[in-house]
This record gives C-alpha cells, structure tokens and sequence, in this order.
C-alpha cells in the first residue's frame, strides 16, 4: 500500500502522540510505502527520509521550541498541510490517508483524503479532544466541538487508542459512530548499561522518575508537593522532559525545601531515558490526564512499578496492586500513602517489578501496526470497518493486551457537554 499520514507533530518535534505515531510508521515502512507530512521548526530539513518514512515538513508559524506548540503554529499548520497533500497527490496515487489528532491535524488531512477520493482514517489520541488542564481545551469550545464531530462522521474509520479516549469521544461530541481500539505500543529497548553515578543521579536512595513534556496537564507540582510530605523524605525524583513550566516546577521545589531532592535532566537522549528509567526504583506520576500513556509502558519494560491515578487510558493495562498502584484521582494522601509504602516494601516492589517485565512485552509496537496495517488494508480493498448501529449497552473491555476492540459504536446513554 501507498499510506499518506498526517501529524501536525513528528519527531524530534512534540511529545507520546508524535514518538507512537513515528513507530508505527517505521513498522509500517517495512512493508509499505509511507509518506508523513508535518511542522516544520528553524533548522529542520523540508524533506527527509527517516528510518523508511519519508517525511514533508511544511512551514508554520512560531514554532521554535521542539517540546511545545504554539496557537499560531496549530493554527497555520492545516493550510501548509493542504498544500503539501495537494503537491502529494499530483505526484502519485496513495490508498489510504491517516491523520493524527483531531486538532490541528484533522482539518488539514480531511480535505485531502476527500478531493482525492481516498479513504481517511482519523486517530484520536486524547488530549486532542479533552485535556482538562486548559481553558481551550477541544470538548470546552462548540465551534471546536463541531468541527472535530464532522471530522469523526465523515471520516471512514475513527480509532482510539483506549477506552477513555473512546468514550470522551462519544460522550463530548454527539458522535454515535463506530470506534476502533487500537492500543498502542512501545519498541523493545536496546541501550546499553549506566550507573546512577554515571547519569549524576543520587545512589542509596530510593528514586522515583517521571517522563515528559513539562506542561500543567503532567501536574509535576502536585508530585513535587507529594515529596514534601513527611512520609516521603526518603524520596528522591528524576524528571526528564522539557517544557515551559520548568522554571516554576524548579522554583516550587526550592520553595517546598525538596530542591537537594529533585533532579530536572531536561530534554534526553533516547539512550539516556532508558538507562534512567533501568535505574529508578518506581514511575510515578500525577498528570491530570493521559488518553493512554505511553511511558507507563517504557516504566513496565524498565521493570518500575507505577504509580499514578485510577483515571485515564492507562486503566486498560494497569492494574492496582499487580503492576503497582492506581490511587483515585486527585487524592493526594492516597498517592503519598502508595509511594511511601512501596519505599518500605522492597519484596513489594520486587513482585511488581517482575510481573511488569513479564506483561510488558504484549505491549509491543509490532501489534499496534499490525492492526493499523489490517484497518488500512481493509479500507484500501473498500471492505467495511465498524458497526452498523449503536450499542444498548456500556462499552466492551479491550481484547487483551496488544489487541484490538473492533466494531464498537456509542452506547445510547452517552451524553454530551463541557
């Protein structure tokens, strides 16, 4: 197959949503013809072929930092994303056009797919249609709203990385079509050994390490509030990631006199985050909200436990207890209990930390592009994906680990808001 896909963020540009979307497509490009347009930052190539993708960038405005959009630049990008579809499709034939991200993407792919007669799969990855950490959140904006409906109802596929992403899609936006799950997937790490003296971390201490962009929706000052608790002096924490809140997130951690405690890294190396993460003793985090989180399973596979909140897409493969703990959501004497206590329980820690090994190969990116690669194929012969009316009942649970919910439509209870 021809595949033309989408993303207003590759990499080294963004964050998860960008990281899975380039997996996905290397798997893809063993077998297939991939083509991806995207943002274009000061310094970065127009064209290139990475690892078998061969990569459009088109132009936007203001956007220098690589860890963070700006309004202008999701705004500019649909415009330049028409253009370069455009130019695409008069060069060659493609089978199927996948977008990445209801917004910003979404609107510069459709038209695409449409005057081209090519059938357009939308993916959804979760804060492209609710992220309650802004006031300009998608499902808070009608117009917005609206506009990411249309874009779900003419579409000939809509998928889902998770339940939560499915049923915020169903529940916000009127939608009443069929969403496939599609869950995602990490490449098994390959890196080589560090010490924590090597990475200039602390040694015999406990060390907990949280991963990603430094944005509010990651909450890193409720984590850091955590530290300073009393049942948490042990506690020491790695964070890795860039981003604009930085800044206050260092400062908060001084205030709070936790500042010996915590490390920033900033902005790694794949390498390096791994050989991090091999040397911590837990993942935790205390983000708002993830449509599925991805690095929950980068901690699995490190072997950490993790610690988090009972409420977003990584509850369709964590589970409290097993993997490590799910305390309910914006509890923060829950957290601190959960973190303390696997500080004091090494025989705890060690149990979950061999079962997350064990699991942690089912959540392979190899199955995330299988079932992509099977819904592109299925498109590209004109053969149906999805159900045919809504369902009376609640949403189904997942297949398993790596696989698949096909044919779910809305149930009728749904309901729609801010």
């Amino acid at each position: 197959m021809n595949i033309l896909m989408f993303n207003y963020e590759y990499p080294p540009l963004g964050g998860g949503g960008g990281v899975i979307h380039a997996l996905v497509a290397e798997e893809l490009a063993r077998r297939h013809r991939v083509v991806v347009v995207t943002s274009r930052a000061s310094g970065q190539p127009a064209v290139e072929t990475r690892d078998g993708v061969e990569v459009h960038r088109v132009p936007v405005l203001s956007r220098g930092d690589l860890s963070a959009a700006t309004l202008l630049s999701l705004l500019s990008f649909p415009p330049g994303a028409w253009r370069k579809g455009a130019e695409l499709l008069r060069r060659e034939r493609f089978d199927v056009v996948n977008s990445h991200f209801a917004v910003p993407t979404g609107p510069g792919s459709l038209p695409v797919a449409k005057v081209g007669r090519i059938p357009h799969v939308l993916s959804l990855h979760g804060g492209d249609i609710y992220d309650p950490s802004k006031r300009l959140s998608p499902h808070r904006l009608p117009v917005v709203r609206g506009v990411v409906t249309q874009m779900m109802r003419r579409s000939e596929a809509v998928v889902a990385q998770s339940q939560n992403t499915r049923d915020n899609a169903w529940r916000y936006y009127g939608y009443r079509g069929p969403i496939e799950i599609i869950p995602l997937g990490i490449r098994q790490p390959r890196f080589a050994p560090a010490t924590r003296a090597e990475l200039g971390l602390p040694e015999d201490v406990f060390l907990a390490v949280t991963v990603g962009r430094l944005v509010k929706r990651k909450a890193i000052d409720v984590l850091l509030t955590a530290l300073a608790r009393p049942e948490c002096a042990g506690v020491h924490l790695a964070v890795v990631g860039a981003g604009p809140e930085l800044e206050p997130w260092r400062a908060l951690a001084a205030a709070l006199g936790i500042a010996e405690r915590v490390r920033f890294l900033g902005r790694v190396s794949e390498e390096a985050k791994w050989q991090i993460l091999a040397c911590a003793d837990v993942y935790a985090s205390t983000t708002m909200h993830e449509g599925f989180g991805l690095v929950y399973l980068e901690a699995m596979a490190a072997g950490l436990p993790v610690i988090t909140y009972d409420h977003g897409g990584q509850t369709d493969f964590l589970v409290d207890g097993v993997t490590g703990f799910l305390v309910p959501a914006g509890d923060p004497d829950r957290f601190v209990s959960a973190l303390s206590r696997l500080a004091a329980s090494p025989d705890l820690a060690a149990r979950m930390r061999a079962e997350n090994l064990r699991r942690a190969p089912s959540h392979r990116v190899e199955h995330c592009a299988s079932a992509y690669e099977a819904l592109f194929a299925a498109l590209a012969e004109g053969r149906a994906v999805g159900g045919d009316a809504p369902r009376a009942s609640g949403p189904a649970a997942p297949s398993g680990p790596g696989g698949v919910v096909r044919h779910e439509s809305a149930p009728h209870h749904a309901v729609t808001g801010a």
